[in-house]
């Protein structure tokens, strides 16, 4: 919704408040330079996937100790899940809160605008910022101030299992509709279900959305759309791939479901995107990494439209270490950290220089990704985006689990985005 005069000297009184508190977890000297060198502790929130992507990003927030050894990092990984109402608690009774934390792209204008985050501009955290891609850095700035830095960018494609391919004799399909005929020969050719679409995240969604042409909001005109023709289309498509066999999909536990059918060779495609490339290698379909594939999410009537999403660090207006916080944001998304991130998870960088080196160039997971991230669509960037997916979440699990129609589920969402956004049609 948006804020009226009275919430805005609230938000701007509270912001005082926080700095004045600051965080809990620090020392008491601002991540001091008096001696001409970083010092204190910087707690981190980290959300990135246990048993992956974790221990690769802890060890490169450990080694930012090298370059400043008075410098103690705290790594706390908070399930992603969680990780949004946690801060934004924590931040708004002064304790507890992070340093830095990994904030999703469509968290950071939202805890912007609610005066958690440190204005970064003018900052170490953004150093060489003309390097980051266009696309990632728009998602850290608010209302002419940039409050993160781009840490990981991504969109999503169709993870494939070759062999189940080859077993089958089809092809990747390229549509909506070769996506049912090639899932229904892979169920007749090896008992396999086709495609796992999972049913409890609504960022899943959205690449049919954008397919069929639509989107959530049209921020610029303050005008709900997710109810409009192409959005009920789009629900309507995701209906029929469950109705019709060519998906199956679940209203509970959605993640591990998903990751489990597809690495155990139970299920031949699913859609996802590079922050899972990792987990998928530890599958024993894919301890031969040639195995997975991956391209376009089918086209829908109104083309591709993959979503733009990503993680940013962003640092605690609050925080008594705002110096140290800076350099770890800065080396945490600096080109050197970024190789390494890249090399070892395949992630895709937000830098641009970073593509070029020979250990990113040559990634083929990586260099399927960029263009894909080049044409995503842009989720809006205003405070309450993040807040969209709870109700839209709702509707599509109710939809694909049969529990209400298309038009009733689509209509919902609308109804819901404009209880949120009082002001808009």
């Amino acid at each position: 919704m948006r804020r009226g005069i009275a919430a805005t000297a609230l938000v701007a009184a509270l912001g005082v408040t926080l700095a004045a508190c600051g965080s809990d977890t620090g020392s008491d000297n601002g991540g001091s330079k008096g001696s001409g060198e970083l010092s204190g502790t910087v707690t981190w929130w980290d959300t990135s996937t246990v048993g992956s992507e974790d221990k690769v990003f802890k060890k490169a927030a450990e080694d930012f100790k090298k370059k400043h050894p008075k410098v103690t990092v705290k790594y706390v990984n908070v399930p992603f899940g969680e990780a949004q109402n946690k801060f934004k608690n924590a931040a708004q009774s002064g304790s507890g809160a992070p340093d830095v934390i990994r904030s999703e792209v469509a968290w950071t204008p939202e805890f912007a605008d609610l005066g958690y985050l440190a204005p970064l501009d003018g900052t170490p955290a953004l150093k060489d910022a003309d390097d980051f891609l266009e696309q990632a850095a728009a998602s850290t700035k608010y209302n002419g101030k940039t409050y993160a830095v781009p840490q990981v960018i991504d969109s999503m494609g169709i993870f494939y299992n070759k062999k189940i391919f080859k077993e089958a004799g089809v092809e990747v399909p390229k549509t909506i509709d070769e996506l049912k005929t090639v899932s229904a020969k892979i169920k007749q050719k090896t008992g396999k279900p086709g495609l796992y679409l999972r049913g409890d995240d609504a960022y899943w969604f959205l690449s049919f959305l954008y397919g069929e042409g639509g989107d959530l909001v049209d921020a610029e005109k303050k005008t709900v759309t997710v109810d409009n023709p192409a959005g009920v289309k789009a629900f309507k498509v995701v209906k029929d791939l469950v109705d019709s066999g060519a998906a199956k999909t679940d209203a509970t536990d959605g993640w591990n479901n998903m990751q489990t059918a597809f690495k155990e060779g139970k299920v031949a495609m699913m859609i996802n995107g590079p922050w899972a490339v990792s987990d998928t290698y530890a599958g024993k379909e894919f301890t031969d990494k040639a195995n997975l594939g991956i391209a376009p999410v089918p086209a829908g009537s109104g083309g591709q439209g993959a979503p733009q999403g990503g993680h940013n660090l962003a640092v605690y207006a609050g925080s008594k270490n705002l110096d140290a916080s800076y350099a770890f944001a800065e080396y945490m998304t600096s080109v050197e950290t970024q190789t390494t991130i890249a090399k070892e998870l395949s992630l895709l960088p937000t830098r641009e220089s970073v593509y070029i080196k020979p250990d990113v160039a040559t990634n083929e997971m990586i260099s399927f990704f960029k263009p894909v991230v080049q044409k995503a669509v842009e989720r809006p960037w205003i405070p309450e985006t993040g807040s969209l997916f709870a109700p839209l979440v709702t509707e599509y699990t109710k939809v694909l689990t049969g529990q209400t129609t298309p038009e009733a589920g689509a209509k919902a969402s609308g109804d819901a985005y404009r209880k949120l956004l009082k002001d808009w049609k």
